[in-house]
């Protein structure tokens, strides 16, 4: 993730609270000084941060330890608190009404508009709502041919004119047509600097189309000069919500997400990859759990409700949990995993996994390699599949020569298989409490995540 440097800054900062023996003043001047460092590398605004920290500090000095709490625990809870609070609070909800329910996307050029469209277009989709892209971006070249594509990815209509140079036009002519759809997804040109001919143009189209969200998309590599744009935007035309892409490279990106607390406007969308599903709603919440090693669960059964029937997620999870499963229940687990994401993303939504410092080969695991593993798996009698430590090297010379995969790609899908027995075995006896889990490895869930 884009703040993988602030979330570890952070984590380095809660396990000073969880190791030290007293909280007092000199602990506490400490961990604002942390939080302040983290946070100015990021590229938060300067001013934006002193705020946040006076308010840890005032929290700090205002409130009692509630029962049940210890004061180290609290203080986890305050930081915790205070950052989600920064990032906006609450969860953005979209309510779909009025059909068609119609998202403008607006933003300078590169920031990823079209993509993002795309990528609304299969989260809306997938939630069983009929979507259509509309292209009005009439400047940039091959901008029409981009969203054809991305409406061919994901599945849905696109409405377009190529040789049209009046985006509302092209509007006016598929008006109409568009009322058969519950969500319309409006792209709109972009321009290198906000130009007065921009910001005429989105004015005019803002006032034409009468959207129901206007989503301004900001990419995460730019930096504090996101507060500009996101105040300029929302004078032009009312900016809803904001979509921060390319949150998976290696931008500080806290320029980004912290300009929507300057302009008032929340983040709605975050982009965390190159593929067509990799777009999250934004929970603050889950996000600061994430920063903070705590996991989000909330995104995880989110992404697991796309990629996984209900009935085979569960019992696959129950032979998990009793560690009875086989060669063939890990690759099916592997497989669904690969559909929510990266396995690295996955570990960072589970709470207490982030510190466990799993293998970098067991995260990584490509589709070409399991393709492989069930190429392999298909020249396995029953008891190798249902028992695989039963495996000699004569067993895997007589499978490697039988599927035509090498004895080191069928060893590694052995040591996968062991390292998972092996992960299992770690959590079993937590009788699936996470703050024991937590305790197991070094942390603290703060009192918002006790389950």
């Amino acid at each position: 993730m884009v703040l993988d440097k602030l979330g570890d800054s952070l984590k380095n900062t809660l396990q000073k609270i969880a190791k030290s023996v007293f909280v007092d003043d000199k602990l506490i001047n400490e961990l604002v000084k942390d939080i302040q460092r983290a946070l100015l590398q990021s590229d938060v605004n300067v001013q934006l941060v002193f705020d946040l920290t006076n308010n840890i500090k005032e929290s700090i000095k205002k409130e009692e330890t509630p029962s049940g709490l210890t004061k180290k625990e609290h203080l986890i809870n305050i930081v915790y608190d205070a950052l989600v609070e920064f990032l906006g609070k609450e969860q953005y909800k979209i309510e779909i009404k009025k059909k068609p329910f119609k998202i403008m996307l607006v933003g300078l050029f590169g920031s990823g508009k079209t993509t993002s469209a795309g990528k609304l277009a299969n989260y809306f989709t997938k939630r069983e709502h009929k979507v259509a892209l509309v292209g009005l971006d009439v400047h940039r070249p091959a901008a029409m041919e981009q969203i054809e594509q991305v409406a061919k990815q994901a599945n849905v209509p696109c409405f377009l004119r190529k040789k049209e140079k009046d985006p509302l036009k092209i509007y006016n002519e598929f008006k109409d047509e568009l009322n058969n759809f519950d969500i319309v997804i409006i792209d709109t040109a972009g321009r290198d600097a906000l130009s007065e001919d921009l910001i005429k143009e989105i004015e005019l189209l803002n006032k034409e189309i009468n959207p129901n969200e206007n989503f301004l998309v900001i990419s995460a590599d730019i930096g504090q000069a996101a507060q500009k744009q996101a105040e300029q935007f929302h004078k032009s035309c009312n900016v809803t919500g904001v979509i921060v892409t390319k949150m998976d490279g290696t931008a500080k990106g806290g320029g980004a997400l912290t300009a929507c607390s300057v302009s008032k406007a929340p983040i709605v969308f975050i982009g965390v990859g190159e593929k067509i599903e990799d777009l999250e709603h934004f929970n603050p919440k889950g996000f600061v759990g994430r920063l903070l090693g705590m996991g989000d669960l909330g995104a995880l059964l989110e992404k697991a409700k796309e990629a996984i029937k209900l009935e085979d997620a569960e019992d696959l999870g129950k032979k998990f949990l009793k560690g009875e499963f086989n060669l063939i229940d890990l690759y099916e687990q592997m497989s669904a995993m690969k559909k929510m994401g990266s396995l690295k993303k996955i570990v960072e939504m589970i709470p207490g996994f982030s510190s466990l410092h799993l293998p970098k080969e067991m995260l990584d695991v490509q589709e070409e390699k399991l393709e492989k593993w069930k190429i392999a798996m298909q020249s396995m009698n029953q008891e190798e599949l249902e028992d695989p430590d039963v495996m000699s090297s004569s067993r895997l010379d007589r499978i490697s020569k039988g599927s035509g995969i090498s004895v080191g790609t069928i060893r590694e899908l052995i040591k996968q298989y062991r390292q998972s027995k092996k992960m299992v075995k770690m959590f079993k006896g937590s009788k699936g409490d996470m703050n024991k889990i937590m305790k197991k490895f070094g942390g603290n869930l703060p009192g918002n995540f006790k389950m």
